[in-house]
């Protein structure tokens, strides 16, 4: 059996900030970019408000189309000078909205972003190459805590330097990704040995040939989907749940950032304490189903709340949700070798990437029907219904999972 690389513990530590400015790459907009487009466009609202919808499609689409070839290109010439290179990309994509005159610029800063933040599935490749089988799941656990603290101060932090100047966030965000970029350089090891690393095809780095390599296990295949629906029906937040509590409870800004902040909290305590004692008590298979439960669960609690403690008394039940994803995560890594890691890792967020580009539209309009149906009780929670069916779906295809030798 080949002996697992044990980079350093600051080099585990480099992977957790990268993740967490991956994510500042998101969430340190949300409170600045809205207000930046409709500057630069002279104060039109509902233009700016077009144009970020526009945005957020071109940032998946990038996504979908740039993961499957970084995760290939890790696989050709290792994970350590991909990772360095998105770092410095992502800083670099910062400058350009710091700077940006026009919408064009913050277009161009939208592809950039989309390309740099595909770096993500790399680290996961990384963490896969250094740790023992049985123990990733925890680490992968670790992630989802950093990206869940990275969610939580990205806005925070945005809207704060924001009150110095709408540009500050991006120079401060620039400035902190080339730092890590520059400390990784001298301190981040490579992960993936010479004679573990695979050719690099055109083939294999895009999507349809991504899904030769998800074909090539039955756990894999089914893993992959049930990633798939499990980002489907996770994005049912991101998508309403602003103008879900504000429409059905009257919330205001807020109490909305209270409910958006509680979330988040929850979700780190689980991500970062929680998935380790549970996956080794159940195992991978039996965490996932468990996380998905209780996923569901919160999304039919959301649907069917009449008031808004309601409605948060089914937070922790979604902060459960968490032992889904790093569980997933275990099983995929165990079904490929060590030279697929980075493939399998691009196809996975390709896959995650197109549900990113349904859900906004799905849950929005479905919100929009159940609104319009008044002689039902409750069908202003449609969109969590069909998020809560999607976890279903995703629980069904994960129990397949059970008859492939994976552990």
């Amino acid at each position: 059996m080949t002996e697992v690389p044990k980079p350093t513990k600051a080099a585990f530590g480099f992977i957790l900030v990268t993740v967490v400015l991956d994510t500042l790459a998101f969430g340190v907009m949300v409170p600045v970019l809205p207000k930046l487009l409709v500057t630069l466009q002279g104060g039109d609202t509902a233009g700016a408000a077009t144009i970020l919808g526009i945005f957020g499609t071109v940032w998946a689409v990038m996504q979908f189309i740039a993961a499957p070839i970084l995760g290939s290109l890790s696989d050709r010439f290792g994970r350590r000078p991909v990772i360095l290179i998105s770092m410095a990309g992502l800083s670099l994509d910062y400058v350009l909205m710091a700077l940006a005159p026009t919408v064009a610029w913050l277009f161009i800063g939208r592809v950039l972003s989309g390309i740099t933040t595909s770096g993500f599935p790399t680290a996961m490749a990384y963490i896969a190459d250094t740790t023992a089988p049985e123990l990733r799941a925890k680490r992968f656990g670790l992630v989802g805590a950093a990206w869940g603290f990275g969610f939580i101060i990205g806005p925070a932090f945005g809207g704060l330097l924001a009150g110095f100047d709408l540009r500050t966030p991006f120079w401060v965000a620039a400035a902190l990704c080339l730092v890590n970029a520059a400390y990784g350089f001298f301190i981040l090891p490579e992960s993936l040995s010479l004679d573990k690393r695979s050719p690099f095809k055109w083939r294999n780095a895009n999507f349809l040939g991504s899904l030769k390599l998800l074909r090539s296990a039955p756990a894999l295949m089914a893993v992959g989907f049930a990633m798939f629906f499990v980002r489907l029906g996770h994005d049912v937040n991101p998508a309403i749940a602003v103008i879900y509590g504000q429409f059905r409870y009257a919330w205001n800004e807020q109490q909305v950032g209270l409910m958006l902040a509680t979330v988040g909290i929850c979700s780190l305590v689980v991500q970062a304490t929680m998935i380790g004692p549970v996956v080794k008590k159940l195992g991978d298979r039996g965490a996932l189903v468990l996380g998905l439960s209780f996923g569901a669960l919160s999304f039919i609690i959301y649907a069917f709340a009449p008031v808004g403690w309601a409605f948060l008394a089914g937070i922790p039940f979604g902060a459960l949700f968490g032992f889904a994803g790093p569980s997933m995560q275990g099983i995929a890594t165990r079904a490929v070798g060590a030279t697929n890691q980075g493939q399998l890792q691009g196809a996975l967020s390709s896959l995650t990437s197109i549900a990113t580009m349904i859900a906004p539209l799905l849950f929005t309009q479905s919100f929009k029907l159940g609104i319009g149906l008044t002689n039902l009780p409750g069908a202003v929670g449609l969109p969590y219904i069909l998020a809560a069916t999607c976890l279903l779906v995703a629980m069904v295809l994960a129990w397949r999972t059970s008859q492939a030798k994976v552990e």
